[in-house]
């Protein structure tokens, strides 16, 4: 990989893999590589969509596989001074961002929820992970995402109460969605919601 070419980009943009996608390959050099991936992840939040994406596969990797965590590789060649930055702030406003992408994965078509956590303008806690069950709208798919973020939001508040770190003003949860964002301001507008559960 030293003189791979850099990549800009840990996917490839409006890239879906798929299962059984080229050719087998060997399983156990696949599982350590993203072991190495997913323990990055801790530093590097930049690559944890990636990584969720490509370690969906590591019971059956395959060619195609193999090359999308390449990729993330030579996008951390492309980037190595990114990473997590802590600055001293003198308050400790939380905020949280939701994203969801809706029917992503070709295979099994559920979505992936995705969301960061800063306290005082500093990324603690974000996560990348595919939705349990097959959401029926992006709405629902957004929804989900959103009220991942506010589980994680409400741990967190706990967390600083318990350090005696008292959350002094009230946190905001940021979704590109309007209709999850309807959802949440008014759920009893919504019949459909009773099948999200």
């Amino acid at each position: 990989m030293l003189g791979c070419k850099p990549a800009d980009t840990p996917l490839e943009p409006n890239s879906h893999l798929k299962n059984k996608e080229g050719k087998p390959v060997d399983k156990g050099n696949y599982q350590r590589l993203l072991e190495r991936l997913i323990y990055l992840t801790h530093t590097r939040p930049d690559i944890a969509f990636a990584v969720s994406v490509v370690s969906q596969y590591m019971h059956d990797p395959h060619s195609s596989h193999l090359e999308a965590a390449y990729r993330i590789l030579r996008y951390l060649k492309y980037s190595p001074g990114r990473g997590i930055l802590f600055s001293q702030n003198s308050h400790l406003a939380i905020e949280a961002y939701t994203d969801a992408d809706w029917a992503r994965c070709p295979d099994d078509r559920r979505s992936t929820s995705s969301y960061c956590i800063f306290v005082g303008g500093n990324l603690v806690t974000w996560r990348s992970k595919k939705q349990v069950v097959v959401a029926r709208s992006s709405a629902e798919a957004e929804f989900r995402s959103v009220a991942h973020g506010l589980c994680e939001l409400l741990w967190l508040q706990g967390l600083l109460a318990d350090l005696n770190f008292p959350v002094q003003r009230p946190m905001k949860l940021f979704c590109d969605s309007k209709s999850a964002i309807s959802i949440a301001h008014n759920p009893v507008q919504h019949d459909r919601l009773n099948t999200w559960k």
